[in-house]
């Protein structure tokens, strides 16, 4: 008996790759434009928020931050895609995705703040357009498009931008936010960054579908699969994605295929789910290997300059990470007033238990 058409799934999609693993050049004509001075400050942030990461690894070992989950890996997926975007455009972001938003205009000194559990770190500075980090798996994707039909009702040409990864593309909130930017064509980005595995559970068991760019077909959007190691696919890909939703044309759902180096957390113990084999098959793929082969071919970069980099970056962070703990410690009154224009009365009432 021959399938229905709605039994058939459409073929496996190609990632988009710009950049081979030697960091060679595979397709000219979807380089994006981008002038050397770009180019070498596109490295500068992978590099810093590699040496940021495992630095802060360090932190929460000493106690220093609390929660805090690696990025080492996601390079290229996370620099390149805030990169593409204009800065008055809005990110919506999980709890892995730091380093967009301090690219992006926050304070490192307010992620170590927010690490550490502090009021003030989710005080964001006016000019700097991104929510804190949800821990609720995958809600930050339906507040993207809130902000994207506020856009849209203003008549403003800027793009609300949620990130979550492939566990995230499981929850209820991610299918209701794409139907929602669907129906109202909205101008928002949904950034999947799939490094393989959900906390534990590998990709392969949280789908059947042939990709999470697939999904985007049932909600009547664009969906676009991108090798999330190739920083200048990422930023070909989610420059494009952004035009198109600037221009009136709705959003899109980006695929990045990326992998974490480190556990998914500090409480986690990578080595109980996946081999050295296939840890070993993602490290030959290295974003930062792979664009600095690019750079250094150019003339751009070379080993001096990233151990340049990684020297300043460390200083930073540990200057940024003083600052966060010399910030006056937290009070129940504290955290109630930081919350409330005009407190309840209730509260009111037991914050004087604490005083």
């Amino acid at each position: 008996m021959s399938k229905l058409p709605y039994e058939v799934q459409t073929e496996p999609v190609t990632p988009l790759s710009i950049l081979s693993p030697e960091g060679e050049i595979l397709q000219p004509d979807l380089v994006p434009e981008l002038t050397d001075d770009q180019l070498r400050e596109i490295m500068y942030r992978m590099v810093f928020t590699r040496t940021w990461d495992e630095r802060a690894v360090n932190l929460g070992r000493q106690g220093r931050l609390g929660f805090y989950a690696p990025v080492s890996g996601q390079e290229a997926s996370m620099v390149g895609s805030e990169y593409a975007l204009n800065r008055d455009d809005f990110i919506c972001p999980g709890y892995r995705d730091m380093p967009q938003l301090v690219w992006h205009g926050l304070p490192l000194y307010q992620a170590f703040l927010y690490s550490r559990g502090h009021q003030h770190g989710g005080q964001i500075p006016e000019d700097v357009h991104v929510l804190m980090p949800q821990i609720i798996i995958g809600a930050q994707v339906l507040h993207a498009v809130g902000v994207a039909m506020a856009f849209k009702k203003r008549g403003e040409k800027r793009v609300a931008v949620a990130y979550t990864g492939d566990g995230g593309s499981s929850e209820g909130d991610f299918y209701e936010a794409l139907n929602f930017a669907g129906v109202y064509k909205l101008p928002a980005l949904f950034i999947v960054q799939n490094n393989r595995y959900a906390i534990t559970t590998p990709f392969e068991k949280q789908t059947a579908a042939l990709s999470i760019a697939h999904k985007a077909i049932a909600a009547g959007i664009r969906g676009v699969q991108v090798d999330g190691m190739d920083v200048l696919a990422v930023i070909h890909a989610v420059r494009e994605a952004a035009e198109r939703a600037r221009g009136g044309e709705g959003a899109t759902l980006l695929e990045l295929l990326t992998y974490r180096y480190r556990p998914h957390s500090m409480a986690d113990d990578a080595t109980k789910y996946r081999t050295k084999d296939e840890e070993g098959e993602w490290a030959e793929k290295d974003p930062l290997i792979r664009f600095g082969r690019y750079l250094e071919a150019k003339g751009l970069w070379s080993e001096e300059e990233t151990a340049r980099v990684r020297e300043e970056a460390k200083s930073v962070v540990n200057e940024q990470i003083k600052k966060a703990e010399s910030v006056e410690k937290m009070t129940v009154a504290g955290l109630i007033d930081s919350m409330f224009e005009t407190t309840p009365k209730h509260l009111e009432e037991q914050k004087a238990d604490f005083e």
